[in-house]
């Protein structure tokens, strides 16, 4: 599993899409005075939707829906046209009647579509919405059933189909919906939302079953305000836990009995947990039993607090004797960390699954009842990292090294002398870091034993993710080894693949295949050795070996060997 694992969100596409679309706004009105243009825009969308209705007969609530929410295409048909306070109005209007403008542009763009995704909606060499009447005339409909006509586009951009449906099979479905008990606002937002539904096919109406037994069998139909932004947060939220496990057969029952936690917590704050939790790498199952059934743990602050490694354990019921045992093996692992970081710690300690079920069988009160350290008591306090941290706060680049030290607490660190050991042997920004060890736990490295031969062998996190990748496919697929042997040889990772571990392992293997060599060495042996030491063993196996290696390996591609 990643470091940390994030779940998306519309806020930033909506961000970013305002900003983009502003800025080619601006652009676009830079010849206009920037205290005329709020009355020059006033005026063009009047000037459209006059053109729209009068001229090219769109009934007037939907030419002026179109003209009120296509800012940027409006902008630009504004651009070519000569700017002046008298007759700005005027010159609009008859530019309007002589340029005939691509309405399906402003379409799209109303309904909520970004201008950026355009090329790839806008119907080939087709200029009138009279041309292709489909997707306007459904826009029209479902604008009827209450739906804003500038969010029509998510049902657009992610369902297209529903815009080929007759109205009338529209009607039908809509009313279909509304006779199980729906309000018009619920059932905007479930449709804006879970915009498939509008398919109207066998699992299409499983779903809406599920989600009828939220909305109405559970009441939060009452515990919601009725206006639609309302409802599609709230949908958005039951399609966050939908999208993270539909599988659980459950989950609808489960939200229902937790409905309080939609309308109290906002789509971020459950984002987080599920993202927190998740990084226990447990099932995402247990998850969302976690989460569900004691939904207290929403309020908690898992970001801020500081929390002392023993002391947590202890308070979690982990006996002396356990604990010691514990430390002796996993010592860079002890100090502080940040409660943020608490998944990657227990992941380190190897305890991800035995702290989860704590958690899991009431433990969230044991959390949010752990005594967080005064800065200045004896706790798990290491004397020799705090003057480490004072020295690089001093340095001359301490930002840099800070954040590498935050990376060595994000995979289970603690505040420790070995820590800052570790810290001065990798090289990279923190980012580089963060690939290269998440590359390493996607090849298949236990995340526990990975940290632990880190802190034998820094080193390896200084390699680019792609080689460390060849590196651990060789290691896996043609020296046939398990990814345990290297806890007990991970330096494994820090010799070079080209000229060092392939052509030695090759060689050896060719020398126990021809007979010459009896014993089959340890893969340390045959790549830790020294050169001048490796060529001396390969002598005594065969006086004519070393001449063959030299030829073959230093001079040539290792491959063409397996022909001679």
């Amino acid at each position: 599993m990643l470091l940390r694992r994030t779940i998306p969100s519309a806020i930033s596409y909506a961000t970013s899409r305002h900003h983009s679309s502003a800025a080619k706004n601006l652009k676009s009105l830079s010849k206009i005075p920037y205290k005329y243009r709020a009355k020059a825009t006033q005026q063009a969308q009047e000037a459209l939707t006059d053109y729209l209705h009068a001229v090219r007969t769109i009934p007037y609530t939907f030419a002026e829906n179109i003209s009120k929410y296509s800012a940027v295409s409006l902008s630009n048909v504004m651009s070519k046209v000569k700017f002046s306070t008298s007759d700005f109005s005027k010159s609009l209007q008859r530019f309007l009647r002589y340029h005939p403008v691509n309405e399906f542009e402003l379409f799209f763009e109303s309904i909520g579509i970004d201008v950026n995704d355009l090329d790839g909606i806008l119907p080939a060499r087709k200029f009138f919405l009279s041309e292709d009447l489909n997707a306007f005339n459904a826009a029209c409909t479902l604008y009827s059933f209450g739906i804003p006509w500038n969010k029509l586009g998510m049902l657009y951009k992610e369902q297209k189909t529903v815009f080929d449906k007759d109205p009338c099979e529209l009607k039908e479905i809509w009313k279909r919906f509304l006779d199980y008990g729906f309000t018009s606002s619920s059932l905007i937002g479930i449709l804006l939302v879970f915009p498939h539904l509008l398919k109207g096919d066998n699992e299409i109406d499983s779903l809406f079953h599920h989600l009828k037994r939220v909305i109405i069998d559970f009441d939060l139909i009452n515990d919601v305000e009725g206006n639609v932004d309302e409802w599609i947060d709230i949908c958005r939220k039951i399609q966050l836990f939908y999208h993270f496990d539909s599988s659980k057969p459950d989950l609808f029952e489960m939200i229902g009995r937790s409905k309080h936690i939609l309308v109290e917590y906002s789509e971020e704050i459950l984002a987080e947990k599920i993202e927190y939790f998740s990084r226990f790498n447990v099932t995402n199952n247990e998850i969302l039993s976690l989460l569900l059934s004691q939904s207290e743990i929403f309020g908690c602050n898992l970001k801020i607090p500081i929390f002392c490694v023993s002391g947590l354990l202890k308070h979690f019921g982990m006996d002396e004797e356990h604990l010691n045992s514990i430390i002796k093996k996993y010592p860079y692992v002890f100090g502080r960390n940040k409660l943020s970081n608490l998944p990657e710690v227990m992941r380190s300690l190897n305890l991800n699954q035995w702290f989860f079920n704590k958690i899991k069988d009431g433990g969230h009160h044991i959390l949010t009842s752990y005594t967080i350290p005064i800065p200045n008591s004896n706790q798990d306090f290491d004397k020799d990292f705090l003057e480490s941290l004072i020295k690089i706060q001093s340095s001359r680049v301490p930002n840099h090294t800070l954040s590498k030290l935050e990376f060595l607490h994000a995979i289970g660190y603690g505040e420790n002398g070995l820590t800052i050991k570790v810290l001065k042997h990798v090289h990279g920004t923190s980012s580089q870091l963060t690939e290269r060890f998440n590359c390493l736990i996607h090849n298949g490295i236990e995340f526990s034993n990975l940290v632990k031969i880190i802190s034998l062998s820094p080193k390896i996190l200084n390699q680019q993710a792609e080689i460390l990748e060849k590196k651990v496919r060789f290691f896996r697929e043609e020296i046939g080894s398990s990814l345990e042997y290297l806890d007990v040889f991970p330096a494994y990772l820090c010799f070079d693949l080209e000229n060092r571990i392939r052509p030695r392992y090759r060689f050896h293997m060719w020398l126990m295949e021809t007979g010459l060599c009896g014993r089959k060495y340890s893969l340390a042996s045959i790549i830790a050795t020294s050169e001048l030491s490796f060529i001396a063993r390969v002598y005594r196996i065969h006086p004519a070996a070393p001449k063959k290696y030299l030829e073959i390996f230093m001079n040539q591609d290792c491959d063409s060997f397996q022909d001679t």
